[in-house]
């Protein structure tokens, strides 16, 4: 009897973990392999785009030093260099918080609410951090 109370049990604590961590193993790891070819497609892309290792700010600091173009040119196009490496910038950032929330055991809850990210949503965006209510309002309260 003690056998089957003691299993009993065992599959009752398993039944609160899955319910308090839906992510199995399996899925998580189909998408730590996403937020990493994610992160990986992304890093060369920037490596492509500055035709190397070189910062983003090298590249246009060597593209603006010889350029002819008027000043007003040069500052749109010096502007959009950096606002194009704040967005790779924060991009990177978000997958790498994603894969540690995959590491913690929290990925796919959202980190305003606690609520459960839907998978639609993670197949979507691997690097979403909030369910969309939440995500709704943090973009209107930075707007």
């Amino acid at each position: 009897m003690r056998i089957k109370h003691k299993a009993r049990r065992q599959a009752q604590d398993e039944l609160v973990i899955q319910k308090e961590h839906p992510m199995d193993a399996q899925h998580a790891t189909a998408f730590k392999q996403k937020l990493e070819k994610q992160r990986a497609d992304l890093l060369a892309q920037i490596a492509e785009q500055r035709g190397g290792k070189a910062s983003r700010a090298e590249v246009a600091a060597d593209h603006f030093a010889h350029n002819e173009d008027s000043d007003a040119q040069v500052n749109t196009a010096r502007d959009l260099e950096f606002a194009i490496n704040e967005h790779e910038t924060a991009e990177l950032a978000a997958i790498d918080e994603a894969l540690a929330r995959l590491s913690a055991g929290t990925y796919g809850h959202c980190i305003d609410c606690d609520a459960t990210i839907p998978e639609a949503r993670l197949n979507a965006a691997p690097e979403a951090a909030r369910c969309i209510g939440c995500q709704e309002k943090t973009e209107h309260n930075h707007h």
